[in-house]
């Protein structure tokens, strides 16, 4: 298996520096990573790095508590996609998701969708913060409003992914959308295991490691 054009190679840290970014970018093109996924702030310097490679970049919408308005991620969406940014990885409101707001969820995510102008889009459910239930009704409104994958975690709260979660993840969503497992992925085995579950993309800021065999302290 190639593992790497699983990987969405990550670096999502306040204090990220433009050597640490370079450095990123060079793993993933070095690698053959599928995407390198960083802060809006970051886009534009990425995009120059990234330019004439195969690597794609992401970058993170409403990250990491998904509590702005639908009106910010959107303009926040536009301004990622002008800069360079190949995809978009959103965060729901979780709020609105714990109060049952299906109405408020979906529009939330359309609005990212359609500034993504046909753009991939990834909604980060959070996964850990949320019942099973939850869950489903999440990932069903990220169907309904046309995202194109769901994604289990920002890395930022309680919790990253979890086999039990890309599982149910990938039966709610079937083969309509994709499925990226992040935060927490830390080995090769953790990877091939969120991938036997029905992950298509690997979040992780361990990328080297995981290809190298080793086991990263944390990620994220």
């Amino acid at each position: 298996m190639n593992l790497a054009k699983y990987i969405d190679h990550t670096l999502l840290k306040p204090q990220a520096t433009h050597a640490d970014l370079e450095k990123l970018c060079k793993e993933a093109i070095d690698n053959g990573f599928a995407a390198v996924c960083v802060n809006p702030c970051n886009v534009a310097y990425c995009a120059e790095l990234l330019k004439g490679t195969k690597v794609k970049l992401a970058s993170v919408i409403g990250f990491p508590l998904g509590a702005s308005i639908p009106s910010i991620k959107s303009a926040e969406t536009l301004m990622a996609i002008e800069e360079g940014a190949d995809e978009i990885d959103m965060v729901i409101n979780i709020g609105a998701m714990k109060d049952n707001n299906k109405a408020l969820v979906e529009a939330d995510i359309k609005a990212v969708v359609q500034s993504a102008e046909g753009n991939t889009v990834k909604v980060i459910i959070e996964t850990c913060l949320l019942t099973d239930e939850e869950k489903v009704a999440a990932c069903e409104l990220a169907k309904s409003a046309g995202a194109d994958f769901v994604k289990t975690s920002t890395g930022f709260s309680t919790g990253g992914a979890t086999i039990e979660d890309v599982k149910l993840m990938k039966e709610t969503v079937g083969d309509k959308l994709e499925v990226k497992a992040s935060g927490g992925v830390r080995s090769y085995k953790d990877a091939i295991a969120m991938i036997d579950a029905g992950a298509t993309r690997i979040g992780t800021s361990s990328g080297v490691m995981i290809l190298q065999g080793k086991i990263a302290e944390n990620d994220y």
